[in-house]
C-alpha cells in the first residue's frame, strides 16, 4: 500500500519532554480554553500524541469510521472529498490550534479526507473518551460546539466568496483569511509561508492553476504582495481588503463582510 493511501495510526506513548495542554503555547486557542487545571489534567490523560505525520500522509480517509477528532499542534492539513469519478475537491486548509474531523459527527464516518501538506503534529482525542469527559466538564463541550460553529461560519464565508466574487477578489480574501489566522496565533500577519501548492489553492478557490499564477503575478506588479518561493508578504492590506470587500476587526483578528450603505 502506498503512503498516499495509508491513514496514520497513532501510538499512545508519553515522553518526559512531551508537550502537555497546560504548557502548550496554543492552549488559549484550542479546546483547553477556559478550563480549570484539574480539567486540563483530565484532558491531558486522554489525548494521544503520536509520531509526526509526514507530508502526503492521510490523517483519516473519507468513509473511515468516526473515532476521533484532532487538534493540530504544528503544520498544515488540507481536507478534501473525492467524487466517484476520482475528482478531488478541497474543502479547507487547517492550521495550528484548529480542529480536524468535527464533520464526522454528522454521519458517524468521516465525510472527507485529511492529508498533511507538510510535517505535522496533532493531538488525537478519541471520541468515546472525549464524550465521557464532556459529560464531566461542561466547558469542554461548549468549546467543541464553539469550534464547530466557527468551522460552519468559515465554510459559509468561503461559499459566499466562491459564488459571488471575481477571481482576484477570491484570491485577496484567501490571503487575508490566512493572514488573520496566523495573526491570531501570534505570528506575523504580513509575512507567512503558504504550505499549500498553487494547484491546491486553485482547486479550493474554483480557479484554473494558470489563473492563480496570473493573479499572483498581477498582485506583485500592483504592489499588493511579494512572493519568494512559498513565502508571501502582504504589502498593502488596505488595497487587499478593499478588493476582497472585507474589513479587518483588530479586536479579534477576523475578517468580516463590508457593510453596504
Amino acid at each position: 500500500m502506498s503512503k498516499d493511501n495509508q491513514t496514520v495510526h497513532f501510538l499512545a506513548t508519553s515522553k518526559p519532554n512531551e508537550t502537555h495542554c497546560s504548557t502548550c503555547s496554543l492552549s488559549s486557542l484550542c479546546l483547553p480554553i477556559a478550563l480549570e487545571k484539574g480539567d486540563l489534567d483530565s484532558l491531558d490523560k486522554m489525548i494521544k500524541r503520536g509520531r509526526p505525520i509526514q507530508k502526503g500522509e492521510l490523517l483519516f480517509k473519507q468513509g473511515d469510521p468516526f473515532k476521533a477528532i484532532y487538534a493540530i499542534r504544528t503544520g498544515t492539513i488540507k481536507s478534501f472529498t473525492v467524487a466517484p469519478s476520482g475528482e478531488e475537491q478541497i474543502t479547507g486548509f487547517h492550521l495550528a490550534s484548529e480542529l480536524v474531523g468535527l464533520s464526522g459527527y454528522s454521519e458517524d464516518v468521516y465525510p472527507l479526507s485529511a492529508k498533511a501538506l507538510e510535517t505535522t503534529t496533532v493531538c488525537e482525542l478519541p471520541l468515546e473518551k472525549l464524550e465521557t469527559l464532556c459529560d464531566e466538564i461542561p466547558g469542554l463541550r461548549k468549546q467543541i460546539m464553539r469550534n464547530m460553529g466557527g468551522e460552519i461560519r468559515q465554510d459559509q464565508q468561503m461559499m459566499l466568496q466562491l459564488s459571488k466574487k471575481t477571481a482576484d477578489e477570491r484570491m485577496a480574501y484567501f490571503l487575508l483569511d490566512i493572514s488573520s489566522r496566523f495573526e491570531r496565533r501570534g505570528f506575523s500577519a504580513s509575512t507567512f509561508r503558504l504550505a499549500m501548492s498553487r494547484v491546491d489553492i486553485s482547486n479550493y478557490l474554483g480557479l484554473a492553476v494558470e489563473t492563480v499564477s496570473r493573479i499572483f503575478t498581477r498582485f506583485q506588479k500592483k504592489g499588493f504582495i511579494k512572493t519568494e518561493s512559498k513565502e508571501v508578504t502582504l504589502l498593502n492590506l488596505d488595497e487587499l481588503n478593499t478588493l476582497a470587500g472585507t474589513v479587518s476587526d483588530q479586536s479579534d483578528c477576523q475578517l468580516h463582510p463590508k457593510q453596504s450603505n
